[in-house]
């Protein structure tokens, strides 16, 4: 999918990422935790969040800059941006702009860290992206970004995806390395990608952790039949609200073993990357 396709089909689907802002912050809240320890962003330090959507891991960052600190977001989804720009409203250091970071020119004197959650998988030309995003960065800075591994090891997205299969039907096959959330599920390959780019101290491990969706198993079942893999199949069949019922009950069986008192803790592993630029 080319970078212009990735900026129709994240503006078309949006308006569920922004309606469901609250639980899916809420959901891969350890992700984002575990992306802003990794960064080890200190106050005063100029900070680039890529595919920032609604803002929230901005906000974070720009709390760790402090006020002498300053934070970038860029999201190529308009929609997305306009919602940060709520959530960032009492934050004078921050500043949210709708851009492809693959593309955008970003202003001297550069950044320190750069961050992302889930942001930088949609890339058409992941060597040359990350190869625009090096020129923007000071001498030393660190880059620190949060991918999913493989489907296998992430129900979140597997379990819909089955279940959209058995009630609609299988949609065409993608290539498994294109742009899209499992594109990094390869440690070696995106090690690759970042080193041909231009970093340096490049690294990359699996972790395994829990999802903390809000919610009892229904409101669970539902909230991930609406995005990921399952919603591609509802778009590609014109599924309705009877399709997506019988999907989200299939998750909800399929879920059932994540049930801890009254929460539901749905594992996942997740690939942290981390590389520099020298001094």
């Amino acid at each position: 999918m080319s970078n212009e396709a990735q900026k129709e089909f994240w503006t078309a689907f949006s308006e569920v990422w922004v309606e469901h802002q609250d639980r899916l912050d809420a959901s891969f809240a350890p992700i984002l935790d575990e992306v802003l320890r990794r960064a080890d962003i200190r106050p005063g330090q100029r900070v680039l969040d890529i595919g920032c959507g609604t803002g929230t891991s901005t906000v974070r960052a720009a709390a760790l800059t402090g006020p002498s600190g300053h934070v970038t977001g860029v999201d190529i989804s308009a929609p997305m941006i306009a919602r940060a720009q709520e959530l960032a409203k009492l934050h004078p250091n921050v500043t949210l702009e709708v851009s492809d970071a693959a593309e955008a020119t970003f202003p001297a004197p550069g950044f320190d860290r750069v961050i992302s959650r889930f942001g930088t998988m949609f890339f058409e030309d992941s060597v040359a992206a990350f190869a625009n995003i090096r020129k923007s960065l000071a001498p030393g800075a660190r880059l620190t970004m949060a991918c999913w591994s493989t489907l296998d090891a992430n129900p979140w997205f597997k379990v819909p995806m089955l279940a959209a299969k058995e009630v609609l039907g299988a949609p065409p096959k993608i290539d498994p390395d294109a742009p899209g959330p499992m594109a990094f599920r390869d440690i070696d390959r995106v090690t690759g990608i970042l080193r041909a780019a231009g970093f340096t101290d490049v690294s990359g491990e699996a972790v395994a952790l829990s999802l903390t969706p809000l919610g009892d198993l229904r409101d669970v079942a539902h909230q991930s039949s609406l995005i990921g893999p399952a919603a591609r199949t509802l778009e590609h069949f014109s599924g309705g609200e009877r399709d997506l019922r019988a999907i989200a009950e299939r998750v909800a069986d399929g879920y059932r073993g994540f049930v801890q008192g009254e929460a539901v803790l749905v594992p996942a592993e997740i690939n942290f990357f981390s590389a520099r630029i020298h001094a």
